[in-house]
């Protein structure tokens, strides 16, 4: 076949043990006007001071905003961005999870372009570059430090929100696992499977045709070779630090797995995208305010029943990275680490009520980017029946 394969990614990544201490050298490449975006809890902890110290002490005048919430609530976007405007900052720094680090992309957006986020929803919205971002992330999950995607919650709409640009991926990116030592295990669970489930639905997405100018036109185009290089290195690597990284939270050799691991399945999501386990998660989670990453681990081995028949080739390389015997064993070994580690197995475990079903599948289907990234069709009754197989834990509906 044709090979075809698309990367976007920061201009500058690093990771390492210890490489948080390269912040203030790289954020000097950028400016003398640092805004740090953080959160309440962040802005007293000792390692954020050493980082804020180091930037500073590389000559860079730094302005803290730590009102970063969960979710990141629209006006709160706009809110930072007013105050930030009269420290006319030469760059933003996100510094924290992924929260804070899409606070960062959205604040940084408005800075520079103006406006109301409501004007960036969507693909390619943002009508140009914006004023550098660095992203220094302290939980392993969400890889925004690598992606072109900002989610926010909005008040006047029932969902979550994105704003998706390659204008919004960070310039510079600094993957220190030393900063996730303290991450409890539930957070480090919640956090590892919603990487586990970026590299795998990006790596069981769609193929599209190739045509020339594919990326320019969709910000996710799809699996590709590219793609599922680090969406297949991300699964592996997961595979071998998740459980391991809940068990003990001081064994660095599993953090380093993890964090690693998320970061290359945010390289994977961010050409690749992701497909119905996040797309049935947005409504999901709007009725039951559970986190993201619970809701589309839970729902991962469900939508991978739906798509087995389109996906038994990826299946079997899935398998032999994480060795697992065949194609057949790989739902239900991703099913049994789920459980291990604390993931609900079911939308009523999640605390979904059986009489709004069918408004989370409506809902789920007219995620049209998403629900059209996944590589078998869902139409409304198939999407009602993978939701009931869901919500009832019938793991065998699709065999």
């Amino acid at each position: 076949m044709d090979l075809f394969g698309t990367l976007r990614a920061p201009r500058e990544l690093v990771f390492g043990s210890g490489q948080r201490n390269a912040l203030g050298p790289i954020a000097r490449n950028f400016g003398t006007r640092a805004l740090i975006i953080t959160d309440a809890r962040l802005a007293s902890d000792a390692l954020f001071l050493e980082m804020v110290a180091g930037i500073e002490n590389a000559g860079v005048t730094v302005s803290v905003d730590s009102t970063t919430l969960p979710d990141v609530p629209v006006d709160s976007a706009i809110e930072s961005a007013e105050r930030a405007r009269a420290f006319a900052p030469d760059m933003v720094v996100g510094i924290g999870g992924g929260s804070c680090l899409d606070m960062a992309k959205c604040v940084a957006v408005l800075l520079t372009h103006g406006g109301r986020p409501q004007d960036y929803y969507g693909e390619y919205n943002v009508p140009g570059p914006v004023i550098p971002i660095l992203a220094v992330p302290t939980t392993a999950g969400t890889g925004s430090e690598v992606t072109p995607v900002a989610v926010l919650s909005d008040a006047e709409r029932s969902l979550k929100v994105g704003v998706s640009s390659p204008y919004i991926i960070p310039a510079a990116s600094v993957c220190d696992p030393d900063l996730t030592l303290t991450c409890p295990p539930g957070l480090t669970a919640i956090a590892g499977a919603d990487a586990l489930t970026h590299a795998i639905e990006a790596f069981t997405a769609i193929r599209r045709k190739p045509v020339a100018g594919i990326a320019q036109a969709r910000v996710f185009v799809g699996k590709n070779q590219m793609s599922d290089h680090f969406a297949l290195q991300a699964i592996r690597l997961l595979w071998q630090g998740l459980e391991a990284a809940c068990t003990d939270g001081s064994d660095r050799e599993a953090r380093e797995k993890v964090m690693m691991g998320a970061t290359l399945a945010g390289l994977a999501f961010g050409v690749a995208g992701t497909a119905a386990a996040h797309a049935i998660q947005y409504p999901v989670g709007a009725l039951t305010h559970t986190a993201h990453g619970a809701g589309v681990a839970c729902l991962m081995p469900y939508v991978m029943r739906w798509n087995k028949a389109a996906i038994a080739p990826e299946l079997q390389e899935i398998a032999e990275a994480i060795g697992v015997g065949t194609a057949e064993d790989v739902i239900p070994a991703v099913t049994d680490l789920f459980a291990r580690i604390g993931i609900p197995p079911t939308l009523q475990a999640l605390g979904l009520a059986e009489d709004r079903l069918d408004w989370v599948a409506e809902q789920s289907c007219g995620i049209a980017r998403l629900i059209q990234n996944n590589p078998r069709p869902l139409s409304l009754p198939d999407m009602r029946r993978l939701i009931d197989a869901a919500y009832a834990g019938d793991q065998t509906l699709y065999n």
